[in-house]
């Protein structure tokens, strides 16, 4: 796995949990859907992804 589909892997999924506890916990939880939302437009326009660093330190290679 190259840290291009980890990034996309984790967003899909943090996005996937932020609707179930919106669902089943509270409404509030569409605030971190937000969140995660505003993080991925900032990152598409600055290239700067923190999870990059992460995933890089765990010795996941770059894109082919």
């Amino acid at each position: 796995m190259t840290i291009n589909e980890a990034v996309r892997t984790l967003a899909g999924v943090m996005v996937l949990l932020s609707v179930a506890l919106t669902y089943f916990v509270s409404p509030w939880f569409l605030l971190f859907t937000a969140f995660i939302g505003v993080n991925l437009v900032q990152s598409a326009f600055t290239g700067f992804c923190p999870p990059v660093f992460v995933f890089k330190k765990l010795g996941l290679r770059e894109s082919r």
